[in-house]
C-alpha cells in the first residue's frame, strides 16, 4: 500500500492535470479538501486511489515499485512547490 503522509499537497495542486478538472474547486484546491484531509476519504474517486489505479490502469505496463516511486517523486516535488 502507497504510504501517504496527509500533507495534502496533491489535493492543493489539482490545476497541474486536466484529469482532475472536475474536483477543482476553481483554484487549484480539491473541492472535498478539508484542511489536509479528504472529506469523502472512504468514496474518493478512482483517480484518487493510488493502489487501486494501478491495478487498474498501470500493472500491466510497470512495476509497483516504480509506480510508487514515481508518486513520491511527484509528492516530494509538489511539497518543495509549496515550500
Amino acid at each position: 500500500m502507497f504510504e501517504c503522509d496527509k500533507c495534502g499537497c496533491c489535493c492543493r495542486h489539482l490545476d497541474m492535470s486536466p484529469l482532475y478538472a472536475e474536483l477543482d474547486s476553481g483554484n487549484g484546491v480539491c473541492r472535498y479538501l478539508d484542511g489536509n484531509l479528504c472529506s469523502i476519504y472512504e468514496n474518493r474517486p478512482l483517480l484518487c486511489r493510488i493502489d487501486e489505479c494501478y491495478e487498474k490502469f498501470f500493472s500491466e505496463k510497470i512495476s509497483l515499485e516504480e509506480y510508487y516511486s514515481l508518486n513520491r517523486q511527484i509528492c516530494e516535488m509538489l511539497k518543495r512547490k509549496d515550500d
